[in-house]
């Protein structure tokens, strides 16, 4: 049994719809269909979610919502017509977003997720109608009903143990089931969605609870990439990835799949296989727990850009019992996530995501910083791009670290810090943002060129 997901432009028209149709029906095995709001049809066209963000966003301000409302229902309307479905599915669509948009407003961010996931609720309504209409015995599968039990964090819900032991009925219901990725429900009944992409992850959850032999996740390219293709022009398929080198991608960039998709799917054993809505014969990509490590040391090249660094410096650090665990309580206070910490013995820094503060709450910080734990020099640098060099063979080769730097010195690019995770499964890079795609250039012909002879 496979569970298939879908992203948003492989059901942004009634003519991907119909794609997707042929897609389930030619395997058997494809009982379980998880579909995400419908996406762009074109470079300029605007997602249903963040139309739907728009239209919760000028409700909360009591500004008039009635030309992005109709704006959501327009695009179900248009899908609709296309597959000539009956006007009584876009009825049901207009009352079930008529209703969030009129609920309780007392707590913001709950409306908010209210509202985002009618997106792709509705939108499972649709996909089972149309279904059932080409004469297949189709399900739209309600998930409060089904018992995808959420916790209650707006935004970023995490599934809760006990919703896989529910899920896990799904497996005796007849015919295709179709349902609504990106959110599930707390135990009051509540709605939460998953952080952004989140139908990811609804696919890997439900792949874990039916104990699924493969989750098969189809996007709008025919593979993985080893590295960006509008940084490095044709940049190589990967043909087979691991969990692991796989997330460390994901994590640091790659847009492909959201990086807390694989958590469920790496826990029971369950390959995932990225294929193509547009070219499903494509071999594609496929995420395994071990792979036979012959292509050389490094996978896949993955950057980001908008970090920033928080250095401190202190003589004698590392005798300071505590001291990691000061600074990092002073960035909690503030409710700042890092994503690093690579240190010497007597200095240290934080890598961050820079939107999460501005100005005055950087120099709240830094005087924090220098008057709590008595640092010699504390400073922000920012505009940071971080480069994630990843594979599972850099563990049997000696000198992957070397050639890297040197590859980026011939380019010119001063490396501002490197920190290598201790499965040795990765390297990260802090480059300047403007050096972000020269050294992702020099990364993937170091490792990935053919060698002129």
């Amino acid at each position: 049994m496979k569970v298939v997901k879908f992203g948003g432009s492989s059901l942004a028209s009634g003519a991907q719809l119909k794609k997707v149709f042929n897609i389930v029906v030619s395997d058997p095995e494809r009982k379980v269909v998880v579909v995400s709001a419908p996406g762009k049809r074109f470079a300029e066209d605007i997602k249903v979610t963040d139309l739907l963000i728009e239209c919760a966003e000028k409700s909360l301000k009591n500004e008039k919502t009635d030309q992005v409302f109709e704006a959501v229902i327009a695009r179900y309307q248009d899908i609709a017509e296309e597959l000539t479905l009956p006007e009584e599915i876009i009825q049901e669509i207009r009352l079930d977003l008529t209703e969030r948009l009129n609920g309780d407003k007392s707590k913001p961010d709950r409306y908010m997720d209210r509202m985002k996931a009618s997106g792709e609720d509705n939108n499972a309504k649709l996909v089972a109608a149309f279904f059932r209409k080409m004469g297949v015995e189709a399900h739209y599968i309600d998930p409060k009903e089904a018992g995808l039990i959420v916790s209650d964090e707006p935004g970023n819900a995490q599934a809760l143990p006990e919703a896989y032991e529910s899920l896990s009925s799904l497996r005796w219901r007849s015919g295709i089931l179709v349902f609504p990725g990106f959110f599930g429900y707390s135990k009051a009944g509540d709605v939460y969605t998953f952080s952004r992409s989140g139908s990811d992850i609804t696919g890997s959850i439900l792949a874990n609870a039916l104990k699924a032999d493969l989750y098969e996740n189809f996007t709008d390219v025919d593979a993985v990439y080893s590295v960006n293709p509008s940084i490095v022009e044709k940049p190589k398929e990967i043909k087979e990835i691991t969990y692991r080198e796989m997330r460390e991608l994901s994590y640091a960039g790659f847009s492909v799949l959201h990086d807390e998709a694989l958590v469920p799917a790496f826990r029971a054993g369950i390959p995932v296989q990225i294929k193509n809505t547009n070219n499903p014969t494509a071999q594609g990509t496929k995420i395994v727990a071990d792979r036979n490590n012959t292509n050389g040391p490094v996978i896949g090249i993955a950057s980001d850009k908008g970090f920033c660094s928080i250095y401190v410096s202190k003589y004698l650090m590392n005798r300071e019992i505590g001291f990691g665990r000061k600074l990092l309580g002073i960035l909690e206070d503030f409710g700042l996530s890092y994503e690093h910490t690579p240190s010497g013995i007597d200095d240290i820094s934080v890598i961050l995501r820079e939107n999460q503060f501005d100005k005055e709450m950087e120099e709240q910080i830094i005087d924090r910083i220098k008057t709590e734990l008595h640092a010699d020099q504390v400073f922000i640098q920012h505009k940071l791009a971080l480069i994630m060099v990843v594979g599972e063979g850099m563990r049997h080769n000696i000198g992957t670290m070397a050639r890297a730097s040197k590859a980026l010195a011939k380019v010119n690019v001063n490396i501002e810090m490197i920190n290598q995770g201790s499965s040795e499964v990765s390297m990260m890079f802090g480059v300047k943002e403007i050096d972000e795609k020269k050294a992702v250039q020099a990364l993937y012909n170091e490792f990935f060129a053919p060698v002129m002879v």
